[in-house]
């Protein structure tokens, strides 16, 4: 496995190589919870290069999945994770970053894939970023593409984010099915993307940090290999989040390893949060107007706005091209 520490540790230089021989640590908040990580990434079985970019540095972890092909996805994820690495809050160490914040720098990334591609080039991005509300610490879960965020809590696996594809639009119209999903011939072609497309807003997801909590960021190719039973079955299985990412990343590879696949699994525990309402996907604008308002519950498998009704907007269609 090729195994790599986190992408853009908080106190190096975005631009730094990280020690490919360090091990992941367990990251201590400034209050009373403590987020424990681990991480991987592997070229897989048939591509010539890793197109995986991931960032794992308290309060960001994400992971970013170039698509272009040779070195262009490389490219494209690699400024991706670089400039969300410049967050404030990744120097700081403090939890109050905002969809807002996010959105403005996930801007910044698509103003540079494209100049630095040509538009030629994208990304997607999934992943979570710590924030503490009223003190009260929470999940800000984001999600453009196909890259996916899941939460293992009280021992239930659920997919947090929705997938930005043309398969995942054709499950939530009813035409077909999340298994027919799974070997559609066209699952890969992804509706929103950094770097190229017309539409790049992310969603947000505001969940209240329960503990026990498992979050898993994965790329594509671990969830392309592997159902979600199979996931859920090897995260409950592995005490430890690097043995649990390690064991993720090997049974992908089992099962054909024909994609990249990035995971980071961040656990949570003394959290001393016992309350906290669950929130729908918003769009950035919406984020930055209505940071404090309610929100209306997350309906699985549905692109909620704000006001509960189902998100008919689609994005530009982007193909990586990966079969």
């Amino acid at each position: 496995m090729n195994s790599q520490p986190a992408a853009v540790p908080s106190s190096a230089d975005p631009g730094a190589s990280p020690d490919p021989g360090a091990s992941p640590a367990p990251v201590i908040a400034p209050l009373s919870l403590r987020l424990n990580c681990g991480y991987g990434t592997d070229r897989g079985l048939r591509r010539e290069m890793n197109e995986d970019s991931f960032i794992a540095s308290d309060p960001v972890f994400a992971v970013a999945d170039g698509m272009g092909g040779h070195e262009a996805g490389e490219i494209a994820s690699g400024i991706c994770v670089r400039t969300l690495a410049r967050i404030p809050q990744q120097a700081s160490g403090e939890r109050d970053a905002t969809a807002g914040v996010v959105q403005e720098y996930l801007l910044m990334a698509d103003e540079s894939i494209r100049e630095a591609t040509g538009s030629r080039a994208g990304t997607t991005l999934s992943g979570v970023v710590v924030v503490e509300q009223l003190g009260v610490p929470h999940w800000l879960v984001l999600n453009i593409g196909d890259s996916r965020t899941y939460r293992l809590s009280q021992g239930t696996l659920s997919q947090v984010s929705v997938d930005h594809s043309e398969v995942q639009e054709l499950v939530d119209a009813g035409q077909i099915t999340r298994a027919q999903a799974a070997v559609h011939p066209r699952r890969h072609v992804v509706t929103r993307a950094l770097g190229t497309g017309d539409e790049t807003a992310a969603d947000y997801w505001l969940l209240p940090v329960e503990d026990g909590d498992r979050i898993l960021v994965c790329s594509d190719g671990l969830n392309g290999e592997l159902d979600d039973e199979h996931i859920s079955n090897i995260l409950r299985s592995h005490a430890d989040p690097q043995g649990a990412v390690d064991e993720l990343i090997q049974a992908a590879l089992r099962s054909g390893g024909r994609d990249n696949v990035t995971c980071i699994v961040v656990d949570a525990t003394n959290v001393g949060n016992d309350d906290g309402a669950r929130t729908a996907p918003r769009t950035a604008a919406a984020a930055v107007t209505a940071e404090q308002e309610d929100t209306l519950p997350r309906t699985d498998a549905l692109d909620l706005t704000p006001s509960g009704e189902l998100a008919t907007g689609a994005g530009a269609g982007t193909d990586d091209g990966r079969q």
